[in-house]
């Protein structure tokens, strides 16, 4: 089954950020443990980081009338920074290995059973 892990943390951490001077790709080479041991078990299916949340837009529609706000959708001190989809053979074994992903230590990492499988 496939689930999705949305790694978030400290938004105004991420805000403080700079702008990454480097390809998403170059940053993939480089890889990290928990990556690099999820890649062996074929467990990881894709992932990436997102840009900080001041650069975010948030787009509602009430009523016919489409509203954009600048900054991400709901106030609160954590945003979602990035994501991983995996795949595992049970909902336990995808919470250890989000319980085992580097963001955890500090942030939070909810993770969510996709509906398709």
């Amino acid at each position: 089954m496939k689930y999705l892990l949305l790694v978030c943390w400290d938004a105004e951490r991420q805000n403080a950020q700079p702008e990454p001077e480097r390809s998403p790709a170059d940053a993939e080479d480089e890889g990290f443990p928990w990556l690099n041991e999820l890649r062996a078990r074929g467990a990881w299916i894709l992932g990436d980081q997102l840009v900080a949340p001041r650069r975010a837009r948030s787009v509602r529609k009430r009523a016919g009338k489409v509203n954009v706000t600048d900054g991400p959708f709901v106030e609160t001190k954590e945003a979602v920074g990035g994501f991983d989809l995996i795949e595992a053979g049970s909902f336990d074994e995808a919470v250890e290995i989000a319980g085992n992903h580097p963001v955890a230590e500090f942030g939070t990492i909810e993770v969510r059973p996709l509906l398709g499988g």
